[in-house]
């Protein structure tokens, strides 16, 4: 089976309403550099050696599997015989599959972080 760089995902947390039935937005991920976030081409095949066009920076790292969790056993969901040491340096594992990103949780990345929430959080609310 071909996999797709884009794919449609069902988000349900806020369906529409049609005759009294949920239908659920449909939502695209997509797979974006985790060091720049540039959206990368669906024909783009991840190797070791493969780097983003963008920033030139190695694309097989711990960062943009699917399976890695700051949470997990050496921050891999996968049963790992030895830690990977560098996450942010291409490496050799097995188990890699790039992530899927969504589009909001990319432009949550970009826009929504840091100094930007604070200011409209203090907008919103005032500073006493």
């Amino acid at each position: 089976m071909h996999k797709h760089n884009y794919i449609s995902r069902i988000l349900l947390s806020s369906p529409k309403q049609l005759h009294g039935c949920a239908i659920p937005y449909i939502i695209k991920a997509m797979r974006v550099c985790y060091f720049c976030g540039n959206p990368l081409g669906e024909t783009v095949q991840i190797f070791r050696s493969s780097t983003c066009p963008s920033c030139s920076k190695d694309l097989k790292i711990c960062y943009n599997c699917k399976f890695f969790s700051e949470s997990a056993h050496w921050k891999c969901l996968e049963t790992l015989y030895e830690p990977v040491a560098e996450k942010d340096r291409s490496n050799f594992c097995d188990y890699f599959t790039f992530k899927d990103t969504t589009e909001n949780e990319d432009r949550m990345k970009k826009g929504f972080k840091g100094k930007k929430t604070k200011e409209a959080f203090e907008k919103l609310f005032g500073n006493g």
